[in-house]
């Protein structure tokens, strides 16, 4: 790594962050009250939900993107450094559109609604990972949970539209978001593969680690904000869409690859998509029946975007989705958003008036078109020269921001490469 670059990299880095820690710190001590001077029974009983959603956004997230063999310091760390940022940044914007007498009154609800926000942006980061500097995900949290609080307003406020496990608000926006600011940073040195976008067998391991907590954690992430009475209904129909989506994922991944051997590529992430889809209809009854079509669907197109739709987007429409986000949060998103509707023309939702199928179509096309937009102009932002993005050469390399041991820096396949299953053909 160039020392010039090194060392232009500590100062703008450093000084950013401790900017924008005393600029939030300042704002906390201006806006930010405690809800309640005594916790309530509410608040002791969502705690539970909170301790489970805070282990997905810091470990399930962080090593859910660990398979590039030399990233594994900067998909954890790095995510690790947006989610820290993202909770704060996020109290702030949430609050500022539920504000009392001009202050923000911050509980335990408004802390896992502050992790959510931070989702929005990990998910992003998935779609740039390996190809962005640290200084461009502090700029680029900044901005997307600004623009996600924004959008999130309008569709649970102004349209009035039901998105409990957020497949739309969370999934589908930070997935577009991210693709969107993927097409704008899209680098031509690097359409021909990098020699270390690649996993080895220790890599997928620590990947397939975040996916199990994932998977473990999904029902609390999905009902965390779900009303007291829906909550175990929302509960059920995650836990039975994901056993669906997983055994579909499975047996899919078979079928498309050769000679019917399972994918890890796979395995890691299209077994989540049901609970991504399953989101905005979870506290709806669907039932078990509904919830387990739902999981099923998404684990299929999950595979299929993976296997197919990867490739397509990185040759033909220069869009290079590192985690494949787009078949985790995107597509399946997507689903969700469509399957609400479908539920809320069948009024099927018990105990309240059912949700609006025009505002939830509405929510859904709003929250693309929000996205796409929003990412446009983030990756504009992020592609100013002075934001230190990484030559094409030091990409998906820890020893550009990060001490590394000795033994790790050696050249590549002098320990044994497995070779990776995720470089993308774009031959195909």
């Amino acid at each position: 790594m160039p020392s010039a670059f090194a060392t232009n990299m500590r100062f703008k880095f450093s000084i950013l962050a401790i900017f924008l820690e005393v600029l939030i710190i300042i704002l906390f001590g201006i806006f930010v009250r405690y809800e309640n001077t005594q916790p309530t029974t509410k608040d002791i009983f969502l705690y539970p939900f909170f301790q489970d959603v805070h282990v997905m956004i810091f470990v399930g997230f962080g090593f859910l993107m660990t398979f590039l063999k030399k990233y594994g310091f900067s998909s954890v760390g790095i995510n690790m450094l947006i989610a820290a940022l993202g909770l704060q940044w996020g109290t702030l914007m949430q609050g500022f559109w539920h504000m009392e007498a001009q202050k923000i009154n911050i509980g335990i609800k408004s802390m896992i609604n502050a992790d959510f926000s931070t989702a929005t942006v990990l998910i992003s980061f998935g779609a740039v990972l390996g190809k962005t500097s640290p200084v461009q995900m502090l700029i680029m949290t900044i901005l997307e949970i600004t623009i996600f609080s924004c959008n999130e307003h309008l569709v649970v406020k102004v349209l009035g539209a039901t998105d409990t496990g957020a497949s739309m608000t969370i999934h589908a926006f930070g997935a577009y978001f991210g693709l969107s600011a993927a097409r704008i940073l899209y680098r031509p040195g690097l359409k021909e593969g990098h020699k270390n976008e690649e996993s080895v067998y220790h890599s997928d391991m620590f990947a397939m680690i975040g996916t199990l907590f994932l998977w473990l954690f999904w029902p609390s992430f999905n009902s965390a904000m779900a009303h007291a009475d829906l909550q175990q209904r929302t509960i059920i129909n995650t836990y039975f869409s994901m056993a669906a989506c997983t055994l579909t994922a499975f047996a899919l991944s078979s079928l498309v690859e050769h000679r019917g051997k399972l994918d890890m590529v796979h395995i890691q992430n299209a077994t989540l998509a049901g609970g991504v889809a399953v989101g905005s209809c979870a506290d709806m009854s669907i039932y078990p029946l509904g919830a387990m079509l739902i999981g099923s669907i998404a684990g299929l197109i999950s595979v299929i975007g993976f296997k197919f739709l990867t490739p397509f987007f990185f040759s033909k429409l220069k869009i290079h989705d590192t985690c494949g986000v787009h078949n985790l949060h995107g597509l399946p998103g997507l689903l969700g958003g469509l399957a609400s509707i479908i539920a809320a023309m069948a009024h099927v939702k018990l105990g309240e008036t059912s949700p609006s199928a025009p505002m939830q179509a509405a929510a859904l096309g709003c929250t693309i078109g929000i996205a796409l937009v929003g990412g446009a102009f983030a990756g504009l932002v992020l592609n100013l020269p002075f934001l230190g993005q990484p030559p094409d050469e030091n990409c998906y390399n820890d020893s550009v921001y990060w001490e590394v041991p000795a033994e790790e820096t050696r050249p590549a396949g002098q320990f044994g490469d497995y070779g990776d299953h995720r470089t993308v053909n774009i031959n195909m």
